[in-house]
């Protein structure tokens, strides 16, 4: 009864239904995929899920027809990242919420060319919006990859003051974000092999994917975001009063 009181708490929210469509869609596509190539007799049922994994697609392409301004918001918030100490981590995460806001109207794009609201080339601005998507995770990857370095470094040398004196809760707070960035790294791995996929014939291993194995990676990226939102909020849950 808690599984399923969490489950309506969470599609009570935009994030949790986009996690659930998205895992769903990914599923009926490994799924729908392993049925045509592998099951002749079953086919038609995979077509069917294949089907079905592209509407959710689709869904999820019109519902983020209005994240421009919670994108924009978060943007502007962040600013240059003043608070941020590491000049690194500064520079990525600017250049990555300016490929997330540049994404979102190339897509919004290329959504009105397929819909005959816009007469313009539907498959390049398909191609740009993809290959900014790309970029974004790169620099995701990058930043998680840089920010699990940095926290190792601190907690392999304990011989420094700073080591020395952590508490043992700061300790196991900088074990549980190293953790959840490399989910994140291994996320965004499985994303980015899909956008390079999905970018135009003759760019690295563009359009050679089978369904099925498209479907698996973005299975494994989307079940590894619901793993690190259920852990947030479970965290979330031990610290409130």
């Amino acid at each position: 009864m808690a599984a399923l009181s969490g489950l309506a708490s969470a599609l009570e929210s935009y994030r949790g239904r986009d996690r659930l469509i998205r895992t769903m869609g990914y599923c009926c596509q490994l799924v729908g995929g392993v049925l045509v190539e592998q099951c002749p007799a079953r086919s038609e049922v995979g077509t069917r899920l294949l089907a079905l994994s592209s509407q959710l697609s689709h869904c999820r392409t019109i519902l983020r027809l209005f994240d421009d301004l919670a994108m924009f918001m978060y943007t502007k918030q962040y600013g240059l990242g003043a608070e941020e100490d590491d000049v690194f981590v500064r520079c990525v995460s600017v250049l990555s919420n300016l490929a997330d806001q540049l994404y979102y109207p190339c897509e919004h794009i290329a959504w009105a060319a397929d819909a005959k609201i816009l007469h313009v080339d539907s498959a390049w601005w398909w191609s740009l919006s993809t290959a900014l998507w790309g970029l974004s995770l790169l620099l995701g990857i990058a930043r998680s990859l840089w920010m699990v370095l940095k926290l190792r470094k601190k907690l392999r040398h304990p011989m420094e003051a700073f080591a020395s004196q952590l508490p043992q809760g700061k300790r196991r707070a900088m074990e549980a974000q190293i953790q959840s960035e490399v989910l994140t790294v291994l996320s965004n791995l499985a994303d980015l092999a899909n956008a390079v996929h999905w970018l135009p014939p003759g760019v690295l291993w563009a359009g050679r994917f089978p369904p099925w194995l498209v479907g698996l990676l973005g299975t494994v990226s989307s079940l590894l975001s619901v793993y690190q939102a259920v852990r947030a909020g479970s965290r979330a849950d031990a610290t409130t009063p």
